[in-house]
């Protein structure tokens, strides 16, 4: 039967005595055994147990919610599924810096986009965007249900999506190229496979109303010249 002591489990797990103090305290990690002198020892479960909340802790997951998590195995399924989607945007931000780095090229502040933490952020990030709906159309977004990972999902895509189609667009490559066609096709089925219906002719009018529209128009030409007009050509030619 394991019975470790303090000082041995604070050696095996690579820990401070004083944070398996703090970890008793807080009602995160109790001792198996408290001798009549005081000593605390731990056993196999205790072990385990701190094994996971160390490895939450790589994750950056707050020991309050830790404390939550051990004890809950359907959050504790659906954090886990969030923090790998996370960490899968920042793989994905990373190989994109790489591939910039190996071109020589700088990442702006928009190519460095992971998508954003909280609600919040979101509504900050699209407030000027929805004032200006709000004042020219009379439409408002929807700010008040935000899904931070639904929208953090549609955000990466759309900013993979019109990367791309400045990239051709700069090498001259022409709307009847397959390269672009299976591009554009590619983020078509990727919007009707995640909520977002969107046929061939919804597709051509949602362009042309970022190319006729002066608020989009600017951001697209900010990005690339001309590429509020290319998106247009591609579209009418699928």
């Amino acid at each position: 039967m394991v019975k470790l002591t303090v000082k041995e489990l604070s050696n095996i797990a690579n820990v401070t005595i004083k944070t398996l103090y703090h970890y008793h305290k807080i009602g995160l990690l109790a001792p198996k055994e408290i001798s009549e002198a005081g000593y605390r020892y731990y056993g196999a479960e205790e072990l385990k147990r701190l094994q996971e909340i160390l490895f939450y802790k790589e994750l950056d997951i707050p020991l309050s919610e830790i404390k939550t998590l051990l004890n809950e195995d359907a959050k504790r399924t659906s954090t886990l599924e969030k923090k790998i989607e996370k960490y899968q945007r920042l793989i994905q931000t990373a190989n994109t810096s790489l591939e910039y780095m190996r071109k020589g090229e700088n990442m702006d502040h928009k190519v460095m986009f992971k998508g954003f933490e909280s609600a919040e952020e979101w509504k900050q990030s699209l407030a000027e965007q929805n004032g200006y709906l709000k004042e020219r159309y009379d439409f408002e977004l929807d700010t008040h249900t935000i899904n931070v990972d639904e929208m953090n999902k549609m955000a990466i895509e759309a900013k993979h999506f019109l990367d791309r189609m400045a990239y051709f667009l700069r090498n001259g490559v022409t709307y009847h190229d397959p390269s672009v066609q299976e591009h554009v096709m590619n983020h078509l089925k990727f919007l009707n496979q995640n909520g977002h219906p969107t046929s061939r002719e919804d597709y051509v009018k949602q362009t042309r109303f970022f190319m006729q529209d002066d608020f989009h128009r600017g951001m697209l030409e900010e990005q690339q010249t001309g590429l509020s007009y290319y998106l247009v050509v591609v579209a009418e030619h699928l």
